[in-house]
């Protein structure tokens, strides 16, 4: 259902200097749109929606309203979006404190606008919500980094971007000619996106399923093992740590992050996430231990990854190994070790899917029950 005609989702009056709304950036597909209005610096803000007015033909209208912000001349005030279920975005200066941003949008069910920072954005989802009846199973592989963003580099030079990349790859191969699913990578060269497109492409392109591949790293050079994470709270600091590096900000952050988190929680798939990332840790550790020694498993964790933030749809990040470990590093130069990690990430995909095919079956048997 559509959130209230009136909904306050305000984050604390902290910064009193007026803020300059800087632009709009968006991504679109017939039942999703992710818009991310960038700012400089902490806003606060308000929801709200305005019904269709047969009267006058004006279309039902979302809007947000930042305050205290100024906007920017060089701001656009109008965008045209195509292949969406938002036909317009427009920007005004409401009144001297506040900037309303108002989305023109058609058969809206559902929405959540949030905040992030490093940097300041406003990021506003739109939902049609509904089946896509027919189509084929979707499988969203994000290869982490890429372009300026190297991600973590080895003790010889090995960069993380470029590991990431082969193994998405050949994940995708596997899956493509073994189970015949659609597999969309969020990046197929080197090339840079931010954390929230990533997220936006996942739901843009209908996935069912998403998975964030990365290398870990650490200062303890000894450190090594395979873990897999989900979106949730925690307190464990080394998770943390982890979760700032790979959001690209400070560790001093991730607190304000997490209490972001506790409205998006309500909403994302928590227990199927972790369900999918137990199958996935535990093939990815069987497929390495076949042809390699040593290998530890670290388990399934809990973190806030902004990369996993929005997901509509059972979502996990696998960190393959660690990069700044010499031994670790040397096998993700090896062919053989990137195809054991992708051998592992696909029976994990396919676990899970048979699994929760199965529940699906035996719940729909008792239905059927006289």
């Amino acid at each position: 259902m559509l959130l209230s005609f009136l909904c306050l989702l305000a984050t604390p009056l902290l910064a009193q200097a007026t803020v300059t709304v800087k632009g709009v950036r968006w991504w679109a597909a017939p039942g999703y749109t992710r818009v991310v209005v960038d700012v400089g610096g902490e806003v606060s803000f308000q929801v709200g929606f305005v019904r269709r007015d047969p009267k006058t033909g004006s279309p039902p209208r979302l809007y947000v309203d930042l305050k205290p912000a100024k906007l920017s001349p060089r701001a656009p005030r109008r965008l045209l979006l195509r292949n969406g279920l938002c036909r317009r975005v427009r920007l005004g200066q409401f009144n001297p404190r506040t900037v309303r941003v108002v989305l023109e949008v058609e058969d809206l069910k559902d929405h959540q606008v949030f905040s992030l920072q490093s940097p300041y954005r406003v990021v506003i989802d739109l939902y049609r919500g509904g089946n896509r009846p027919g189509e084929v199973f979707t499988l969203v592989l994000d290869p982490g980094h890429g372009g300026r963003d190297p991600g973590a580099i080895g003790p010889t030079g090995l960069r993380e971007k470029d590991v990431v990349l082969k193994v998405a790859k050949m994940v995708r191969d596997k899956v493509r000619s073994r189970l015949g699913w659609r597999v969309v990578l969020t990046r197929e060269r080197d090339r840079y996106i931010p954390l929230e497109q990533r997220t936006a492409m996942a739901n843009a392109k209908g996935g069912d399923l998403f998975v964030s591949i990365h290398c870990n790293a650490s200062r303890n050079r000894r450190k090594r093992g395979v873990e897999t994470y989900f979106l949730s709270f925690t307190t464990d600091k080394q998770a943390l740590r982890l979760a700032a590096r790979e959001n690209g900000v400070p560790p001093s952050k991730i607190d304000a992050l997490q209490l972001i988190l506790y409205d998006l929680m309500l909403r994302a798939k928590v227990e199927e996430s972790k369900k999918f990332a137990w199958h996935l840790q535990r093939e990815l550790i069987r497929s390495l231990r076949r042809r390699w020694k040593g290998v530890v498993n670290l388990g399934v964790k809990q973190a806030p990854f902004l990369v996993l933030v929005g997901a509509k749809m059972p979502s996990v990040l696998a960190e393959v190994s660690f990069i700044s470990n010499r031994a670790e590093e040397r096998r993700l130069r090896d062919p053989r070790y990137l195809d054991s990690l992708a051998e592992g990430i696909f029976a994990g995909l396919k676990r899970y899917v048979e699994g929760r095919t199965r529940v699906a079956k035996s719940s729909l048997r008792v239905h059927q029950r006289p």
